[in-house]
């Protein structure tokens, strides 16, 4: 079992003893996602500490859109509640890039396939290819693509 997903048991087993329902609701709905993505597939395995954050990071983006879709509604409740789970959540996953961050990674990874004679948009794949393993779990999918998209003019 990975160090993560060993991490988040043992916590959801204090938030149990501590009655921290806000906690408990997040973290057995977080490992019942691993556990998902540990059985979906042809044969069950154990997901690494890799895997899981890409599952928490997952999880994170719902509870964001969430949050948002029910602001949207008039449903402030609802949303703290989302925003609430997204904190619980955040604490499992590595620090977030900045944007200035973002931009020196995609800044490098545009000059690299530029000197290889790819450029301008039809760049795109081969530039979010060399970004994405940098970025996974530490930068919004959608930023990082924007960003690369203006990048790339």
């Amino acid at each position: 079992m990975s160090a993560l997903k060993d991490q988040l048991q043992s916590d959801l087993t204090a938030a149990i003893r501590a009655q921290d329902e806000l906690t408990m609701a997040t973290l057995r709905m977080a490992l019942s996602a691993i556990t998902n993505a540990e059985v979906s597939g042809k044969q069950a395995r154990q997901l690494s500490d890799d895997e899981v954050v890409v599952v928490l990071t997952s999880e994170a983006k719902k509870r964001r859109e969430a949050a948002e879709s029910f602001d949207g509604a008039g449903a402030t409740d609802r949303a703290d509640r989302e925003r609430a789970e997204l904190g619980v959540l955040q604490r499992y996953l590595p620090e977030q890039l900045s944007e200035d961050e973002i931009k020196q990674i995609v800044a490098d990874a545009v000059a690299a396939v530029a000197a290889d004679g790819t450029t301008g948009p039809a760049a795109m794949g081969a530039v979010m290819k060399v970004v994405t393993p940098q970025t996974r779990g530490r930068a919004d999918g959608g930023q990082v693509a924007a960003l690369v998209k203006a990048a790339l003019g």
